[in-house]
């Protein structure tokens, strides 16, 4: 905190800083310029011939000079405020000026030893860059200061946000393009200012970059008149600071001027909420830059215009190699940013460049962080077995499991509320899916207008809820990858919206395991509920078990799914995945009341397994099974159950093996993830030979994806969720989708050989059953009281 300070703690900009300023933003538009086009002769010691460039141009120009202004810019604050500032870019593909400017601080080559500063260093940069084997063409992983993946707009304010929550002296300031502003998650994101508390979180500067152009179009908030804009800002609950222009004097000043104004807003905005004299809800500044696209970039190529047109949005000079004019312009604009007054003879930055650079850790490229690994500290977490159920025997007790799972959370909360490590997040859905006893430690932290009648909200709580799948999940991984713990709870259907997301923080996860200098973060954890199975009630509109499917694509050091049957079990597996590292965790738990299976003890165990042999479900002992019987998830689970048990009695002779699945990653082969079975194990476990029945709580073709390759996978009958929905009652769901008990007990007597005739009889039960089932229903709106009321007997 920078203690008192006022808006009219203002600097205005001496000439000989002007000029350094200048000669640092001209250096970092050289480096970027020279990423794009340049393989050899860095320096231009001698004219640029086609073997110089790259016979491949990737890359986007038109909004790193920008960004370059900015980060200039930043740099001057820090130095002159030694405030920590990280810096987050929704343009992703500005990716040569992160790169720059990182060269030109050092930790580009802290990160990379090979890269040195020096002209080597800059030939090494300039080649790796969007080149086989070397860097993106955008900010990723690999970039040293950034959190953000930017291969994707949309998301930066929500990382921005969640970077600060709970980090109160980090300041992000966050550059939002202009097109990135047009996407739904960014224009939802506007909002998360009512969230944020300025006496505990830190702050962020909305940096919003109106360069005029997406790739071949307008952008909307350029075209719109200063007014309304203002007003559309306002609305939003900021106060807008504006820089625009294209005179680089000009601009530095208005710049520096307008940054040391805002930095005395968000000063007087913290001191005043840390002192307790702010009780409302603050306007935090925001920045409105507006610059030309392409900015000292080439005017004019073959005729036509290319600076402050869409034309200079990635290569303004495409045939460089091969037409001669325009290798000659490219030189000019090299040589416009007049590269020998900005590097040495070795090819360093001057010291006058270097004397612009913040010391140490201020830099913004070695922000901790941005490598939030540094930062970790591990959870301390309440032993969950003293909040297990007490099952005497499997059945005869039935719980909510995410009632009984938020209490866990509620202490986890209290236990770590000194470190102000740990959070929930989810869309307006935390009592809904039954976690409210969190409320018990923390409240909803919530900064706009209080009423009467609102319940557990607070100006410091440690949940968020916002009726925004992207902006929960943004929040979330802000705070991940800043180095803290946290859990998205979201019901199953809807989790779909933020499939693009997870795409990207997966593909960072794995990437930056491929990093010595990233350190590990904790996992991103998603409890899915009010799950496909008992959304009976809402209809086929919430009824979507396909985010598993979609999350199995990904590399497997990255994905583990669980789908744990009971209270206990979800209890075992909560406690492993907040203690895990660069995963992300899939957990699918039901928060209806279901039947409790297995005891504490024996639940850690079985999740330790992943998979395994019910055996006080089973009838196989001592002898060869006629029939596998497997099931994963909790519906699943009852039904197979349920199914065992009309053998037990119909078919004593019967020799019947339930494996119940909780660890969904068990059944690939050991060769494909490290979860999985050799052969061997899953021989062993399903037999080589007999019928394998697997009720599965989601879509049954991805268990046949998974187990493929297994020696017995032809004799492999899986049941599951086949977009059969409507609203109706829980155990209509199981029977529309042919997955209830019946049609599972039809199977194995349709699939185990020697039963034939004998099972006659049974087989027209089962179907009778059904058809009552189906008639029940209907007059009733409730199950058969046989289903409704089962419950299994030893």
């Amino acid at each position: 905190m920078a203690g008192q300070a006022t808006v009219t703690d203002v600097h205005p900009l001496h000439d000989d800083e002007l000029h350094a300023l200048d000669a640092y933003w001209r250096a970092a538009n050289y480096l970027s310029v020279g990423q794009l086009y340049l393989l050899d002769n860095p320096l231009l010691r001698e004219p640029l011939r086609g073997e110089h460039l790259k016979p491949r141009l990737l890359g986007h120009w038109g909004t790193t000079p920008g960004l370059n202004f900015v980060y200039a810019h930043l740099n001057r604050m820090i130095r002159r405020r030694d405030r920590n500032v990280m810096y987050v870019i929704g343009p992703g593909h500005g990716g040569p000026g992160l790169l720059a400017n990182s060269w030109l601080e050092g930790t580009y080559s802290e990160a990379y030893p090979a890269v040195g500063q020096d002209e080597e260093g800059m030939r090494r940069l300039f080649r790796e860059f969007s080149f086989p084997g070397g860097m993106p063409s955008h900010v990723a992983a690999e970039t040293p200061g950034s959190i953000h993946e930017g291969g994707e707009l949309g998301y930066s304010l929500a990382h921005a946000y969640g970077a600060v929550l709970d980090n109160p002296d980090l300041l992000v300031a966050c550059v939002i393009g202009d097109g990135e502003a047009e996407t739904g998650p960014l224009a939802t994101s506007w909002h998360i200012n009512k969230f944020l508390n300025p006496a505990t979180d830190g702050a962020v500067l909305p940096i919003l970059h109106l360069n005029g152009y997406k790739i071949d179009n307008p952008a909307v908030l350029a075209r719109i008149p200063r007014e309304e804009l203002d007003a559309l800002l306002r609305g939003c609950g900021y106060v807008p600071y504006y820089v625009d222009g294209d005179e680089p004097a000009t601009m530095h000043r208005e710049m520096a001027a307008t940054i040391d104004r805002i930095m005395g807003e968000i000063d007087v905005i913290q001191h005043s909420a840390r002192e307790g004299e702010l009780t409302g809800r603050p306007q935090w500044p925001v920045l409105v830059l507006r610059t030309p696209k392409g900015w000292t970039g080439p005017i004019e190529v073959d005729g036509m215009p290319i600076e402050d047109t869409w034309r200079s949005h990635q290569i303004p000079l495409a045939e460089v190699r091969e037409n001669a004019g325009h290798r000659e312009q490219l030189e000019s604009w090299l040589r416009s940013y007049r590269p020998a007054e900005l590097f040495d003879e070795r090819g360093a930055p001057r010291p006058e460049l270097v004397a612009q650079v913040p010391a140490g850790g201020r830099r913004m490229g070695a922000n901790p962080h941005a490598n939030g690994g540094l930062l970790l500290k591990p959870l301390r977490l309440p032993d969950f077995r003293e909040y297990a159920s007490e099952v005497t025997k499997p059945g005869s007790t039935m719980s909510e499991p995410t009632r009984v799972l938020g209490r866990w959370l509620r202490d986890v909360m209290r236990a770590n509320d000194d470190h102000r490590n740990f959070r929930l997040f989810g869309p307006d859905e935390t009592a809904s899916n039954r976690l409210d006893a969190v409320y018990d430690g923390t409240a909803k932290q919530w900064l706009g207008e209080l009423r009467g009648t609102d319940e557990n909200l607070a100006r410091d709580g440690r949940v968020i809820e916002m009726l925004s799948e992207h902006v929960c999940q943004g929040l979330l991984e802000g705070y991940l990858l800043t180095g803290r713990h946290g859990l998205l709870s979201c019901y199953e259907a809807f989790i779909h919206i933020v499939d693009s997301m997870f795409n990207q923080h997966a593909k960072w996860l794995k990437t930056s395991k491929g990093l010595d200098w990233r350190r590990p973060v904790a996992s991103l954890n998603y409890l899915l509920t009010s799950h496909v199975w008992r959304q009976d009630h809402n209809g086929f509109s919430h009824q979507d078990p396909g985010f598993i499917d979609h999350v199995m694509n990904k590399k497997a050091e990255i994905i583990r799914v669980y789908l744990p049957p009971d209270t206990n079990t979800l209890l075992s597996v909560a406690d492993h995945c907040l203690r895990s590292r660069d995963y992300v965790n899939v957990v699918v738990a039901g928060k209806n009341r279901t039947p409790e299976w297995l005891d504490a003890d024996e639940a850690v165990l079985h999740c330790a397994r992943g998979a395994g042999i019910w055996e006080w479900a089973s009838s196989d002992a001592g002898r060869e099974p006629d029939v596998v019987m497997a099931c994963a998830g909790d519906a699943p689970t009852l039904e197979v159950l349920a199914a065992t048990s009309i053998l037990r009695e119909r078919l004593p002779e019967l020799a019947v093996r339930v494996v119940n699945i909780v660890d969904l990653m068990r059944l690939q082969p050991a060769s494909e993830h490290p979860h999985g079975m050799t052969d061997a194990e899953f021989d062993a476990l399903f037999t080589t030979d007999r019928p394998v029945l697997l009720a599965y709580h989601g879509y049954p073709w991805l268990i046949h994806r998974l187990t493929y390759r297994r020696r017995n996978h032809r004799n492999i009958h899986v049941r599951g969720y086949k977009e059969e929905g409507t609203t109706t009652t829980p155990f209509d769901m199981v029977v529309r989708n042919d997955m209830d008990r019946f049609r599972l007990v039809i199977d194995v007597l349709d699939r185990v050989p020697q039963l034939g005739v004998p099972a006659a009889r049974l087989r027209q039960d089962m179907v009778d059953t059904r058809t009552r089932h189906d008639a029940w229903t209907r007059a009733h709106g409730d199950d058969l009281p046989e289903v409704r009321d089962w419950v299994w007997q030893s």
